[in-house]
């Protein structure tokens, strides 16, 4: 695995079939599967490292987003890239950017009401990535589901000739969506946060069982939430996959997502549903802890 810094070095490296798994780093197994399914489909697998100022609203929360650029290229080595591309701010945005890319409809609601300019801010950096790196398939995380519908209709919108792959959410042994922000969870405050998929998978159970109704599902989530402590609440809500519109009634592949604060950490989750084939996607779970909290 070679390491670069600008595109023109990136393109140079990345031959045959591309594939491209953007990341703000702090790797942990959502990220390896993705290089892996990467890895499967294409001869190069490309992983990017940017921790992208524009989707943050939070200047805090920018600061506080862990970094480690040696555990991140050893982890990315050991899991199969090819290549892995680190541009600083200066390379992505050499002045102030004059072109945003907002996704209209779509980024809006959830994740857009309450984290405005975030999906401008996604949008515009993918975008940047897809054109620089110009790989045939890019590879996101399901747990991520609004997002995924934005970039997806980004690519479509623009005609951008990649193919975007959306994979399941990685689990911890627990429960909880593998997610870097967990590192800073309380150990009193853990047991809430499984709480939320707890939640979710109870949707799933209901879904399984027959259940279409988007209140209904959403009623369960919220039920089941009132009995969990020290939850701040955001949003519960049915959408349909493909534009993350909010739905009545699930006819085809929606997600049941939510947003919560745990004390001071912010965390999405989603389940996601599909009438056709009558089952709950509720992502792939650990075996044991995760790496995010020691050596791997």
């Amino acid at each position: 695995m070679k390491t670069v810094g600008t595109f023109e070095e990136a393109q140079e490296l990345a031959v045959g079939s591309v594939g491209l798994v953007p990341t703000m780093g702090f790797l942990h197994e959502g990220h390896l599967s993705l290089i892996d399914a990467a890895s499967d489909d294409n001869d190069c697998v490309v992983v990017s490292l940017f921790v992208n100022p524009l989707q943050f609203n939070e200047p805090s929360d920018l600061a506080a987003y862990p970094r480690d650029i040696d555990r991140d290229t050893a982890l990315a080595r050991s899991a199969g890239a090819d290549v892995l591309f680190v541009p600083d701010v200066e390379t992505m945005y050499p002045i102030e950017p004059r072109t945003n890319v907002v996704v209209r409809g779509v980024s809006e609601g959830m994740e857009g009401t309450h984290r405005p300019g975030h999906f401008v801010g996604v949008a515009t950096v993918v975008a940047k990535l897809l054109a620089g790196l110009q790989p045939g398939n890019a590879y996101f995380g399901r747990k991520d589901a609004q997002q995924l519908a934005v970039v997806r209709t980004m690519t479509v919108d623009l005609s951008l000739p990649v193919q975007i792959h959306g994979m399941s959410t990685v689990r911890e042994s627990d429960g909880l969506a593998v997610a870097s922000r967990n590192v800073r969870i309380a150990k009193h405050e853990r047991p809430s946060a499984v709480g939320l998929s707890q939640a979710l998978f109870a949707a799933g159970d209901a879904f399984e069982a027959g259940e279409r109704s988007g209140g209904v599902l959403r009623e369960i989530v919220m039920t089941k939430l009132g009995t969990v402590p020290m939850v701040d609440i955001e949003y519960v809500e049915v959408a349909r996959a493909r534009d993350a519109s909010i739905v009545d009634r699930v006819g085809e592949t929606a997600f049941i997502g939510l947003a919560a604060r745990i004390g001071g950490v912010r965390l999405i989750d989603n389940v996601f549903l599909d009438p056709e084939t009558e089952r709950a996607d509720r992502g792939v779970q650990l075996d044991g802890p995760s790496i995010l909290y020691g050596e791997f």
